[in-house]
Order: structure tokens, then C-alpha cells, then sequence
């Protein structure tokens, strides 16, 4: 496993610099082993920590959605991680709260595990946004900055998930608060406005780790012309096609060849996993 360390404004803690994406109910240790070649990160979860968000799981899953509802979401945040300890990859894991004494219980088991913490506010489902917790945090700064304040005093390393096109946010504004509270991490799902990651990596020194349509070269390069410092890979992250296609682009884009990183070479006219968007919704 990775130590979780920075030697300089936007210094990307994980390599390669891509990242596998959390999807609920899917994101575990044994996924993250999957992808652990084409990767340098994988976020496990997302999870819901607090009984309001996890309340609002159980009545996502009663209508079919898959959710990670462990007995005590601390000890299976500390198993998850600790099954990763001798993997050459940098955990993180995806967590969804409203209340803070769920968060510094897991911001410590991050901390133990050399863990990024990812803040989940980022996720649209009804259920979730109505306690407070996903995309709804964008439009409370105050209690995202709480958020991470809170996990980044723990020791934890802190990443903030969010999204792009949410009426009334301005991301860029939001990046440079979260940046002030102790974030390290932006991993923003740039949606249909691939453009605004230029404005969002202009405007902090954050990491910037651009999500959502990752697939092949030309989305890789697409996202780092515009100032991202990684991407990351949302729904096909267990297909080893995909994975190979950004690890390679990644590699090429940072000059360094697959002689140099023993990337493995699969077909890149493979057509799997395009035309579908990423992370979780």
C-alpha cells in the first residue's frame, strides 16, 4: 500500500495517476484488487456512516438500489482497508454523513490505514439529499467545510467527491473554501461540462481528479489539457479493457512508456464501456 504523501502543491499522492471511482454497493476491497495494475487509487464505498444516511439507504434498497449497510460502518470501513494492506495501490473510501461523530470514528480508521478519506457531496438520490448528506452539501459550504475540517484535524487525508451542473453552486468558489478547510483532494464528476475543469483546477491547488466518461485517450487527454492532475474511471472500473486504455493514455501523457510501468497492452478499438456516464447517482 501507498503512504499518503505530498511534496508540493497539486502533487498527485497515488501512481499512476488514476483512480477507480466508488459505486455503491459494488466498491470493495476485492474490486479495488481487480483494478489494482491499471490504478495508483481506488475509492471503496460509497458508504452512509450516520443513521440519517443510513436510514435513507435501507429505503434506497428497498427499491432495488445497492447499498453497503454493514452493522457497524467503522469496523467495516477498518476490515475493507486492512484487507488492502499489502496491495501496491492507495486506498480511499467514499463516505456519506450528515452528523460528525460517525465521521471522526471513520476519519481515524482512514488515518490507521494511511486512507484517504473521500466526503461524499456528490450523490443526487433523493433519499440522501433530503437528510442533508450527497449533492445537497454543495449548497451548505458551511457544513462541508465542517465536514472536512473535522476529518482533516483526525489526520486523515480528505477528497471531496462532487458534481458539476448543480443549480446555484459555483465550484470554483467551493474548491478554494474546501481547499481553506484542509480538503488535499477535488474528484469532481465533470457531467456533460468536461470545460469546467479548467476553471475548478484554475482557481486551487487542490488535487483535481477529473471523473466521468473516462474510457480511452481521448477522454484521458481531454480531462489533463484542461488543467486536471488525474482521472479517474466510474462504471467500467472492473473491466480490464477500459482500465488498460486510460492507464496507457495516463502513461503516454506523463511520458512514460508501457517498457517503463509493465502496463499491459490490450485492444484499444474495443468499444466496451463507451456511451455510459460515470459514478454514482
Amino acid at each position: 500500500m501507498s503512504t499518503t504523501t505530498f511534496s508540493s502543491a497539486s502533487a498527485v499522492p497515488f501512481d499512476p495517476p488514476v483512480a477507480l471511482a466508488s459505486l455503491s454497493g459494488q466498491s470493495d476491497a476485492e474490486w479495488a484488487k481487480a483494478g489494482a495494475e491499471y490504478a495508483g487509487v481506488a475509492f471503496l464505498g460509497g458508504i452512509a456512516i450516520d443513521e440519517p444516511t443510513r436510514q435513507a439507504a435501507r429505503a434506497m434498497v428497498e427499491r432495488d438500489r445497492t447499498e453497503f449497510l454493514p452493522a457497524d460502518p467503522s469496523s467495516y470501513v477498518d476490515d475493507q482497508l486492512a484487507e488492502l494492506a499489502d496491495v501496491s495501490l492507495q486506498p480511499g473510501f467514499n463516505i456519506r454523513t450528515t452528523t460528525l461523530q460517525p465521521l471522526v470514528a471513520v476519519a481515524d480508521v482512514c488515518s490507521e490505514h494511511d486512507a484517504i478519506l473521500e466526503l461524499n457531496a456528490h450523490c443526487r438520490q433523493d433519499e440522501i439529499c433530503a437528510v442533508g448528506g450527497g449533492e445537497s452539501l454543495l449548497r451548505d459550504t458551511e457544513r462541508l467545510c465542517e465536514q472536512v475540517r473535522t476529518a482533516s484535524e483526525r489526520g486523515a487525508v480528505v477528497s471531496v467527491k462532487v458534481r458539476t451542473e448543480v443549480s446555484g453552486v459555483d465550484l470554483p468558489a467551493l474548491a478554494a473554501r474546501l481547499e481553506a478547510a484542509g480538503a488535499t483532494i477535488l474528484h469532481v464528476d465533470a457531467m456533460d461540462s468536461e470545460s469546467e475543469i479548467a476553471a475548478i483546477a484554475d482557481a486551487t491547488d487542490m488535487v483535481v481528479i477529473a471523473n466521468n466518461g473516462v474510457r480511452d485517450r481521448e477522454s484521458v487527454f481531454e480531462y489533463l489539457e484542461y488543467g486536471a492532475d488525474a482521472v479517474s474511471v466510474g462504471r467500467p472500473s472492473d473491466d480490464p479493457r477500459v482500465l488498460a486504455r486510460v492507464r496507457t493514455a495516463t502513461d503516454e501523457w506523463f511520458g512514460r512508456g508501457a517498457e517503463q510501468t509493465g502496463t499491459p497492452m490490450l485492444e484499444e478499438n474495443s468499444k466496451d464501456g463507451f456511451g455510459q456516464t460515470d459514478g454514482e447517482r
